[in-house]
C-alpha cells in the first residue's frame, strides 16, 4: 500500500497572502434550496462557491514567467509536467529561526548528514517548520529563507524545483528578488507555502507530485502537492 501525504495547505476565506496579492474570496454562489426551488429556505446548503483570488495563493507553484520579463510565453500552461512529477527529497532546517538565511554549504551539511544526494530532476523540500510555528500569527512574514548563492547551487544541480513552507522562497528584500531570477535564469521553479514537511524527514527519497492548473498564460498556479512512498 502507498502512503500518501498531504503537503498542502487549505484554502479559505480571508486566508493569509503574500503582501500585494489578491485577497481570498470564498462565497455561496447556489444552494441547493435555490436548484430545488425552495421558497423561503430555512437553511442555504452550498451547491457551488465561487473562488476569488491570485494564482500565487496557498501551496502553489510559480511558472517561469514570474521570474522576470524576458520569460514571457513560458507560462504554467506550457512548462512540461514532468516539472511537476518528480523524485523527492526532504531536509532538515528546523533549527532555523525567524528571518535566518539558508546558504548552500547548509544544504550540502543536511545532505551528508541524511545520507542523501541531489539527482537531476528532483524537486529538494526545505522543512523549517515555519508553518507549525508561526501560520496565522504576527510572524507568518518573517520566516527564513535560501540565499541567492543557494538558489544558484541547486539550479546548478538542474533540480526540478524546490520547496519551503514560507510564502517567498527567500528573504524579502534581502535574498527573495534574485532568487526568483536565478530560478528564470537557470530553467527552474519553487513551490510556496507548503505543509507537512516534516514528516518525511530521514525518510528517504519519495514520489513527489504537484499538478499545476492550465491556465492561459498563468505565472503560477495552486497545487495539492503530495509526497508517496511506495
Amino acid at each position: 500500500m502507498s502512503e500518501i501525504i498531504d503537503l498542502s495547505q487549505e484554502l479559505f476565506d480571508g486566508m493569509p497572502i503574500f503582501n500585494g496579492l489578491p485577497e481570498v474570496k470564498i462565497t455561496i454562489h447556489a444552494t441547493h434550496e435555490e436548484w430545488d426551488g425552495i421558497e423561503n429556505p430555512t437553511t442555504k446548503t452550498p451547491s457551488l462557491l465561487k473562488l476569488e483570488l491570485g494564482e500565487h495563493t496557498g501551496t502553489h507553484v510559480d511558472a517561469l514567467n514570474h521570474m522576470g520579463k524576458e520569460y514571457v510565453g513560458q507560462s504554467i500552461d506550457v512548462m512540461p509536467l514532468s516539472m511537476f512529477y518528480t523524485e523527492g527529497i526532504c531536509l532538515d532546517f528546523t533549527h532555523k529561526d525567524l528571518g535566518e538565511l539558508i546558504s548552500s554549504d547548509e544544504i550540502a551539511i543536511s545532505l551528508q548528514n541524511e545520507g542523501l544526494t541531489i539527482k537531476k530532476g528532483d524537486t529538494v523540500l526545505l522543512c523549517t517548520n515555519h508553518y507549525k510555528k508561526y501560520f496565522g500569527t504576527e510572524d507568518w512574514k518573517n520566516g527564513p529563507g535560501i540565499t541567492a548563492e543557494a538558489a544558484r547551487w541547486l539550479g546548478e544541480h538542474k533540480i526540478a524545483a524546490f520547496g519551503v513552507e514560507t510564502m517567498s522562497p527567500g528573504i524579502p528584500k534581502i535574498s527573495n528578488n534574485e532568487v526568483h531570477k536565478i530560478c528564470g535564469e537557470l530553467g527552474f521553479t519553487h513551490y510556496e507555502n507548503m505543509v507537512n514537511l516534516d514528516k518525511l524527514l530521514r525518510r528517504g527519497r519519495f514520489r513527489f507530485i504537484a499538478l499545476p492548473l492550465k491556465i492561459r498564460g498563468g505565472t503560477g498556479s495552486p497545487v495539492r502537492a503530495v509526497a508517496v512512498f511506495e
